[in-house]
């Protein structure tokens, strides 16, 4: 792969190659047909609509099996090393919209032993106490309680771990090396845990006694899991996952993906109102140095962060975005006037997310699998 950038399940860093990514991984990319059949079925998603949601494996199989009365099961999750942020947020509100368009369920996967297993600064107990300050910010997306269970691994091994050890006798380990680049001084249960993740992948099959659809809402970043769990599906009795890619939220900061290494960059749900717009005023944008210069030579919204965020989240209107990118370009908009607009409609998102995370708090077991 490109050495400009590297992606892996537990690593984003350089500028990122959406296009090479998808030859490399040998996924499929959302063309217009498929955004039309998908458009049947309800309004489409500004994600879908712009190319962040960007490619897949096998949705119009998917979609064959939906219209032929076999519903399927979202499945996605998060590894908890960290509050939660808008990088994580968003594959989830994508998610609810596929939940609430074609009223199926969803499997929420929290890998307390993933980041366990591959952070050495983390405890279990650390990463279990993530877990549930992270499900909090699931639960507060409004999700459909009867159709939403959340799992933490740990906790719920009994049903996962059978499941896991039938994935990973048919996994040898030149595969998992190959795939995830191990080497000889991983720990074993690193090489293991692929297994584990995978497992989901099947539960409602298993739940069900009978073959159910799956369909994987995730970040480009984790389609290695899955292409390994798709390999060997047929052998173990079992349908192939269907995945959506998503590409990463922007950090602050003009990085491709927002991440917890750079707090600077990134926008907790955690943050305090005024962190958030102090965040948002000192943000990269694709603006001049002086506003002389940049009435007349315009900015460059393709670059700028603040556009970016408008882009991915927080401009819903299609309309009103292209408007904003031509008086980007023209200059008859400055930078500063970009931030306050986006750091208001930002705060007005954390304050009434922080409002639905604390009254989450007397819900969790409502959506919680247990053994």
């Amino acid at each position: 792969m490109n050495a400009e950038f590297k992606v892996t399940p537990w690593e984003v860093s350089g500028e990122v190659d959406y296009d090479l990514l998808v030859e490399k991984f040998g996924t499929k990319r959302i063309d217009n047909a498929l955004l039309e059949r998908m458009s049947k079925y309800g309004e489409l998603h500004p994600l879908l609509r712009r190319g962040v949601v960007y490619s897949h494996r096998d949705m119009e199989w998917i979609l064959d099996r939906y219209d032929a009365g076999e519903k399927f099961y979202l499945y996605t999750g998060r590894g908890p090393s960290g509050h939660t942020h808008l990088g994580h947020l968003m594959p989830w509100i994508f998610t609810k919209y596929l939940q609430d368009t074609f009223k199926v369920p969803l499997y929420f996967q929290l890998t307390n032993d993933e980041k366990f297993l591959f952070n050495e600064n983390l405890t279990l107990k650390d990463t279990t106490d993530m877990a549930y300050q992270n499900l909090l910010d699931v639960i507060a997306l409004d999700f459909d309680p009867k159709l939403t269970k959340i799992m933490v691994d740990t906790e719920y091994i009994h049903h996962l771990y059978p499941i896991a050890l039938k994935v990973a006798k048919r996994i040898t380990f030149s595969t998992a090396r190959a795939v995830f680049g191990f080497e000889n001084s991983n720990n074993i249960g690193t090489i293991f845990f692929t297994s584990v993740q995978a497992a989901p992948a099947f539960l409602g099959s298993e739940l069900a006694g009978k073959n159910v659809p799956c369909l994987i809402p995730c970040g480009i970043d984790q389609d290695p899991h899955f292409r390994v769990a798709r390999d060997i599906a047929p052998v173990l009795g079992y349908y192939k996952p269907a995945l959506l890619h998503n590409k990463m939220f922007p950090g602050l900061q003009g990085t491709d993906k927002m991440s917890s290494s750079q707090p600077n960059s990134t926008i907790y749900t955690t943050d305090p109102p005024k962190l958030v717009r102090k965040k948002i005023m000192s943000a990269f944008t694709g603006g001049c140095v002086s506003v002389e210069e940049q009435r007349k030579c315009g900015g460059k919204p393709e670059v700028c962060s603040v556009f970016k965020y408008k882009f991915y989240l927080f401009e819903k209107n299609d309309k009103k975005l292209d408007e904003l990118y031509e008086k980007c370009r023209r200059g008859e908009i400055l930078c500063g006037e970009c931030k306050k607009s986006l750091a208001d409609s930002m705060v007005t998102f954390i304050e009434d997310h922080q409002v639905k995370r604390e009254a989450a708090k007397d819900k969790v077991e409502e959506f919680m699998l247990r053994d």
